[in-house]
């Protein structure tokens, strides 16, 4: 078989038989495109240690430079490939003959205390646009959201009474996410708002009107897109000149956990993550308790 229908294969297996998430599907795909431009076999065997070293020279030489995390999840995303090769009994390089390079610590960008309030403070107003942009911050703060899952939710999902709703996230897993009183109370405004009889949580729209009108569920829910662009427009309006993401407020939100004495078991199970080496990420920006002891002991006789 050529490395184009096995590919094509395997981008299969992913899809049902690993039931990995449609981002997940894309992203090896890149990932194992820009090898096979680069190896330019149409064979399993054309496969080697040398192509394979030579094209781990050419990520690191790409211009502009690839992060060492992104070059690891090529190679990553290549190994993947040559296991499931291995399995349907294909000729080809072993996946153990691959090793991942070191890479750094990753660097986290989460928001302050005071800069989470400057964030949530900017969006104010009465429109259903403003009421919807305040609810969505609230609610990424309030519970560590993936943008995805986020967009993906509907009205009935969430319980306000209760403050509380299951979501699901990567590899199809369910957890309970929880909200605090300024984000239920925050959704409930703008839901008492909502003219339209659309299922979508957060509907799309630039004014009351649109926002009413009776477009199908597929036109009127809210993209990854939009939540990005509403994120960095009220981080410009609060005065934060970080490069704010979606996905700074689920750093912040575990930051915030962390910091305030959560237990690291707890959030890991708050952020859905399924190995706790991820949630561990955190630790070295809310260990305050070094900082204590280095003030403590360090240098004490020293004079002022």
């Amino acid at each position: 078989m050529t490395i184009k229908s096995l590919f094509t294969d395997y981008l299969n297996h992913l899809e049902i038989e690993k039931n990995r998430s449609k981002k997940t599907v894309e992203n090896y795909d890149r990932y194992l495109r820009r090898f096979f431009d680069y190896a330019k076999t149409d064979s399993p065997t054309g496969i080697s240690n040398d192509v394979v070293r030579n094209y781990r020279l050419h990520l690191n030489r790409i211009t502009p430079p690839l992060k060492k995390i992104t070059q690891a999840y090529h190679l990553i995303a290549l190994r993947n490939f040559l296991k499931y090769l291995a399995k349907r009994d294909v000729k080809t390089l072993t996946a153990d003959k691959i090793e991942l390079g070191k890479v750094g610590d990753r660097h986290i960008d989460f928001l302050e205390n005071e800069e989470v309030e400057r964030l949530l403070d900017a969006a104010n107003g009465n429109s259903v646009k403003n009421l919807r942009d305040k609810a969505l911050l609230e609610l990424l703060f309030s519970t560590g959201l993936r943008v995805s899952e986020l967009c993906s939710l509907n009205k009935e999902s969430v319980n306000l009474k209760r403050g509380e709703f299951a979501v699901r996230g990567k590899g199809d897993k369910i957890r309970v996410v929880f909200l605090s009183e300024p984000a239920r109370r925050s959704l409930e405004n703008y839901i008492s708002k909502r003219q339209d009889i659309d299922e979508a949580l957060f509907a799309r729209g630039t004014s009351d009107k649109k926002q009413g009108t009776s477009k199908t569920s597929k036109d009127l829910r809210i993209t990854p897109r939009t939540v990005q662009r509403i994120v960095k427009h009220y981080a410009t309006k609060a005065g934060i000149i970080k490069d704010i993401h979606p996905h700074t407020l689920r750093h912040s939100f575990a930051t915030d956990l962390l910091r305030n004495g959560a237990d690291i078991r707890s959030v890991q199970a708050m952020l859905g993550h399924s190995n706790i080496t991820t949630t561990q990420i955190y630790t070295h920006v809310t260990d305050t308790g070094l900082k204590e002891i280095h003030k403590a002991f360090h240098a004490r006789r020293r004079k002022e």
